[in-house]
């Protein structure tokens, strides 16, 4: 018998909405309902020539490099033991296909209580009577799509499913979930439209099913679940998303992966990151190196970094700072962007929030400054990202290291209501360069350096000189508490902030 072995739990995959009946039987005929599928993508080698980037798929990938398998054999599920490291596709679909069922979808309420009842059927498959196994079993969910409201309404609604089925849930993945709904133009998907299901997105009826108020339907409520233990994968490229022909993308708009908004991709307190993934097909979310880079790293890892951004002087240009000494009323947005990428990446990156991909931070002037100019205190600190690492994957050094992009820009000024464009310089940021942080647990906890990468080479210091930026930058970093240093930003501009980064052990 095979022992359940941390943090390698059964996988759970719950595919997404599927509109009609043509492509609810498309659906229906494919073993693995969508996991399977890759992608290739064209990129420049460093050669200059141009090659092919394959991404075989999630499924392969987690067979390759974590070695799960699957339930097949011989044309048909396993009913006997399975492997605690396998893979399982909730195939809540099978009953509206005539070849299989009565033809009539199931409610998400009816998807949800099959899965609790496929969680069970995997328990004693894995675990037979074994009850110090039953005991350590738990399973993951991965879900793109519709399917994450069908686990979150497993997890949130109490008849549905069991307290110990519940339980027995140890993390969840959401890939371009509509965890708030999904708008047209702007408007809520209206309950009475029924069609299709359709109205499974509409608040009303999501505040039902996840037994929520209808103005926190992206909440996980009472359930008790953590929301740090739940993902969210957010899409943010609209224009590469061709169902209806183009026509969803175009009714949803931009500022979304083409079906779900990006502001309504998440759930309330949860980690997320955002790619320039639109909502599926060839290149979308699923099929994407930056998705299963994510999900290796949230399932797998044992490192969480989370970092916000406090921001302490934020100047004006020269002109600007004129006019709001004469009385002038200033109006103006500011945009923060933060892209992360580990050691050794090359073709992706975790999350990338930026004004080119439409999913930047964005903050107002009154946000920011009192009424003299200065910056306001109790101005939110945005969380720039939390993302998850692994010190299994690290090959070179002995230290977990990852780069954050990170640029302060603004929008343009208005003066006195005026749109301030006579001196206007496009892309003159308040701060731009690229942070190269290396971390390394101790018995006494982390401890922390730091690179600017504009200013010196990452690969770590080679001579004396170079140790001594070293250990200047070290001193540079304060320890706010166990485990949560402030590294100073600055620019000769006159910006000043602090990057809290918290790091946290994870599984």
């Amino acid at each position: 018998m095979e022992r359940i072995e941390r943090p390698y739990f059964p996988i759970i995959y719950v595919r997404g909405y599927a509109m009609t009946r043509d492509e609810i039987v498309e659906t229906t005929s494919t073993p693995f309902m969508g996991l399977e599928t890759g992608s290739t993508k064209m990129r420049q080698a460093q050669d200059g020539s141009i090659v092919k980037f394959v991404f075989e798929s999630p499924l392969v990938r987690l067979m390759k490099d974590h070695n799960y398998r699957d339930v097949y054999e011989f044309g048909a599920e396993r009913l006997g033991r399975i492997s605690p490291r396998c893979i399982v596709i909730h195939r809540y679909y099978d009953p509206a296909d005539p070849a299989f069922g009565d033809g009539r979808a199931p409610s998400i309420t009816d998807a949800a209580a099959s899965l609790g009842r496929r969680i069970n059927e995997l328990r004693d498959s894995v675990c037979g009577a074994n009850a110090e196994m039953r005991k350590e079993f738990r399973v993951y969910l991965v879900a793109h799509s519709m399917g994450g409201l069908i686990c979150r309404c497993l997890l949130q609604n109490p008849d549905v499913a069991s307290a110990q089925t519940r339980a027995m849930v140890d993390k969840v993945f959401t890939y371009a979930t509509p965890h708030n709904g999904i708008e047209i133009g702007g408007i809520n998907v209206p309950n009475l439209l029924s069609v299709h299901d359709m109205n499974n997105f509409n608040r009303g009826n999501m505040s039902k099913y996840l037994k929520v108020p209808k103005d926190k339907v992206n909440t996980l409520g009472d359930s008790g679940f953590p929301p740090e233990r739940m993902f969210c994968l957010i899409g943010t490229n609209s224009r590469d998303y061709a169902a209806a022909r183009g026509l969803s993308s175009l009714a949803v708009g931009a500022l979304s992966d083409g079906l779900v908004r990006i502001a309504n991709a998440y759930v309330e307190g949860a980690p997320r990151a955002f790619v320039n993934r639109s909502h599926s097909g060839y290149f979308g979310i699923v099929n994407s190196e930056e998705g299963y880079q994510n999900l290796v790293r949230f399932l797998f890892g044992d490192t969480c970094a989370t970092a916000q951004l406090d921001i302490t002087a934020l100047p004006f240009p020269p002109e600007i700072e004129a006019a709001r000494k004469r009385g002038k009323r200033i109006q103006s947005s500011y945009y923060i962007e933060a892209t992360v990428a580990p050691r050794g990446a090359y073709t992706y990156e975790l999350t990338a929030r930026t004004q080119a991909n439409q999913c930047a931070i964005r903050r107002e002037y009154a946000e920011m400054f009192n009424a003299d100019g200065s910056v306001r205190r109790e101005a939110r600190s945005p969380v720039l990202f939390s993302v998850f690492l692994d010190r299994k994957r690290i090959l070179a050094g002995s230290e977990i290291a990852f780069s954050i992009d990170l640029a302060i820009g603004n929008a343009g000024y208005q003066v006195d209501g005026a749109l301030f464009l006579k001196n206007h310089i496009p892309a003159e940021y308040l701060f731009r360069n690229t942070l190269v942080l290396f971390a390394k647990p101790g018995p006494d906890g982390w401890r922390l350096r730091y690179v600017w990468s504009d200013e010196q080479w990452a690969g770590g210091p080679k001579n004396e000189a170079e140790l001594a930026v070293a250990r200047d930058k070290a001193i540079g970093i304060s320890q706010q508490a166990p485990n949560v240093f402030n590294v100073p930003v600055r620019s000769s501009k006159g910006f000043a902030a602090d990057l809290k980064l918290s790091l946290s052990a994870w599984q």
